[in-house]
């Protein structure tokens, strides 16, 4: 065990117009303390996941955590980025520190505000995630990308649009117990699956509802070494983590396969000494159907090519075998890039505190996360218990 996550505090996801980039950092650093029952001046070091490429006009963002409290000042503060998996590169740079005791608890905070920006910009600052080289001229921004992924599963193993359709239906089911969750309405099977004025194609196959959602919000986590977790309210620990980087062309790798995250899933398992049917949950990265899919694929849930299989047979449905994305994922909890994978962290601690509401998960022991930076480039897996 690396750490432990001993508090947390979750924005709501949306568009928040009254709020910023910094007083979204500010409220849930200090829930997030409060919850962890410690004061500022026992934080070691702040961790900030802050993606930007262009959506806010302040950069260099670290020491905005500082704007919390006055103790938290000369704290050691660092800015990381990722891409889309920026939340838990901030995540697993908390956790190293802990490894290395040169910390003993660690502030990690993630953050996005989206919204304020025209959206022609959104589409080009999201491009920034791909290798802009050779895929910035793609239409239709990064659904343009997993539209062309889609388009190439489909030929290589058939229609998918039923099981899409399932996977956002699902979600968006589940993301109406989720009070975090930017868009809480169960559209149903039949608005996801038909093409309409409210539902039209965005990108290749890809619907509107097969995309994630343009969002502003902040997630934050308190992580401690283990021997100090162990003297605090609750200590949900980190059994096992795993860090795969790919390469960032797509014409460089097999795109339909998600080795990255396939490699991330077998190593973290591996280290956690269990398999991938112990998981309670799975919180997975859903930026777009088609890559629910295919991590259902990755995770090795089913063969390649029959992800379908999983979605169609109930498998990852909340009372399923493993359920998948009981928060809404993505698709309907928002994707506010920075904060998505502190927001998986501290969701899935809450299922593992019985502390998740209308979106728990009965009886929960372990949860599965995995947050992907562009299209399978960077890709996290972390295996969480609690232990107290």
């Amino acid at each position: 065990m690396s750490g432990c996550i001993i508090g947390l505090a979750h924005s709501p996801f949306g568009k928040l117009d009254t709020e910023t980039v910094e007083s979204l950092i500010v409220r849930v650093a200090n829930d997030a303390l409060k919850d962890a029952g410690i004061e500022a001046r026992e934080v070691d070091e702040i961790v900030l996941g802050h993606f930007n490429a262009g959506f806010s006009a302040q950069d260099f963002t670290a020491s905005l955590v500082l704007q919390a409290n006055p103790d938290l000042r000369f704290k050691p503060a660092t800015r990381v980025e990722n891409a889309c998996a920026t939340g838990s590169a901030a995540v697993h740079q908390g956790l190293k520190s802990l490894e290395a005791k040169t910390a003993r608890i660690v502030l990690v905070v993630g953050v996005e505000q989206m919204t304020t920006t025209p959206a022609a910009e959104i589409g080009r600052n999201l491009l920034k995630a791909s290798y802009v080289r050779d895929e910035a001229k793609i239409e239709g921004g990064f659904a343009g990308i997993f539209g062309t992924i889609a388009g190439l599963y489909f030929q290589k193993y058939g229609d998918q649009s039923d099981a899409l359709a399932m996977i956002a239906a699902k979600n968006h089911k589940n993301g109406v117990g989720n009070p975090y969750a930017q868009f809480r309405k169960d559209l149903g099977y039949d608005f996801c699956r038909k093409e309409s004025e409210k539902n039209p194609f965005v990108a290749g196959p890809l619907k509107r509802t097969d995309c994630s959602l343009v969002s502003d919000g902040a997630a934050a986590i308190v992580l401690a070494d283990v021997e100090t977790a162990l003297r605090m309210k609750k200590a949900i620990a980190f059994r096992a983590t795993a860090h795969v980087q790919d390469f960032l062309p797509m014409a460089k790798r097999d795109i339909l396969k998600f080795e990255g995250c396939a490699l991330g899933w077998k190593q973290a398992l591996a280290k956690a000494g269990i398999a991938l049917g112990d998981l309670s949950l799975i919180e997975t990265h859903d930026c777009f159907t088609i890559a629910e899919l295919i991590e259902y694929e990755a995770m090795g849930l089913v063969p390649e090519g029959q992800g379908a299989r999983a979605i169609k047979e109930g498998w990852t449905q909340k009372d399923g075998k493993l359920p998948v994305n009981p928060s809404g994922g993505l698709k309907a909890k928002g994707h506010p890039i920075g904060a998505t994978g502190v927001s998986m962290h501290a969701l899935c601690a809450m299922q593992l505190m019985g502390a998740a509401g209308d979106i728990q998960i009965k009886d929960a022991r372990l949860a599965g996360i995995f947050n992907m930076g562009g299209a399978a480039v960077a890709n996290y897996v972390s295996i969480l218990e609690r232990i107290k």
